[in-house]
């Protein structure tokens, strides 16, 4: 893994300046960690996983530990294959060099794009005695029911270190959910965080959470007994929840893919 080089992977891309925002319509959403392909039968089969994302059909799709030419799913372009497979337009981020390849985070989405944004974010370097992964989200900007901008967000937080969950959050809100950022944003993730953690905490001063009413688990997949996959919109942002649920899939990757239908208002 080679951090320098993955970190020049990372480029930021802003274009022009945001329309007014007009509200209507309905966005479903999805988030879901993939487990780079494996299900827990330990077969990789992507075909498995684009049945569980059309099955909802979404507009928004938010992916994480997607590889892309790694040695260990057999050197496949995973965010292509996964657009061509769905038929939705693809979005990759990565966040670090892995096995000859890449992994990261992506988005898949019928709606027209017109920015992309790919930012890393704070964690603890590996070292002999802790093993840890370069973190990032990657973001689209999308023409929305009504005509407006919403910004969408894939992020996975890491696994094993509380305080650099938390400094990613922080990163996270610095980012996105600032008073001079005004396009309505959507962030979906994996934040390996149970919702009453400090990483969470932290998320929920800019964020709500759009999650069921019972807090459903969703890892692991076959017997899930903890929630850490989330979709969030910005507080104040012109967002109402319709539907939430865990989808109870058990074998297609070892978490539980994540549903929302997000109004959005008028």
């Amino acid at each position: 893994m080679n951090h320098r080089l993955s970190l020049l992977l990372m480029v930021t891309t802003l274009f022009g300046l945001s329309p007014a925002f007009a509200g209507g319509g309905e966005l479903r959403i999805l988030c879901y960690n993939i487990h780079y392909g494996q299900g827990n039968d330990g077969v990789y089969d992507l075909k498995r996983l684009a049945a569980v994302i059309k099955a909802v059909n979404p507009d928004l799709v938010a992916l994480q530990e997607v590889d892309v030419m790694v040695r260990r799913s057999g050197q496949v372009h995973q965010a292509e294959e996964l657009g061509k497979l769905t038929g939705l337009d693809v979005y990759y981020g990565p966040t670090q060099h892995f096995e000859g390849g890449l992994f990261g985070n992506a988005v898949l989405t019928k709606l027209p794009v017109s920015r992309v944004w790919i930012q890393p974010l704070p964690y603890t370097e590996a070292t002999p005695e802790l093993t840890t992964y370069p973190r990032g989200f990657v973001a689209v900007t999308v023409k929305a029911p009504g005509g407006g901008e919403v910004r969408f967000v894939s992020t996975h937080f890491q696994h094993n270190v509380e305080a650099d969950r938390v400094a990613e959050a922080e990163a996270v809100n610095r980012y996105l959910a600032t008073e001079h950022e005004k396009i309505p944003t959507i962030l979906a993730g994996d934040i390996n965080a149970v919702p009453d953690s400090e990483p969470m905490k932290a998320l929920l001063s800019k964020w709500t959470n759009a999650i069921d009413a019972g807090s459903a688990p969703t890892v692991p997949s076959k017997e899930p007994n903890s929630r850490i996959d989330y979709i969030f919109y910005r507080q104040g942002d012109p967002f109402e929840v319709v539907e939430t649920h865990v989808i109870p899939e058990a074998m297609a990757s070892d978490h539980r893919p994540v549903f929302a239908v997000l109004k959005v208002k008028e």
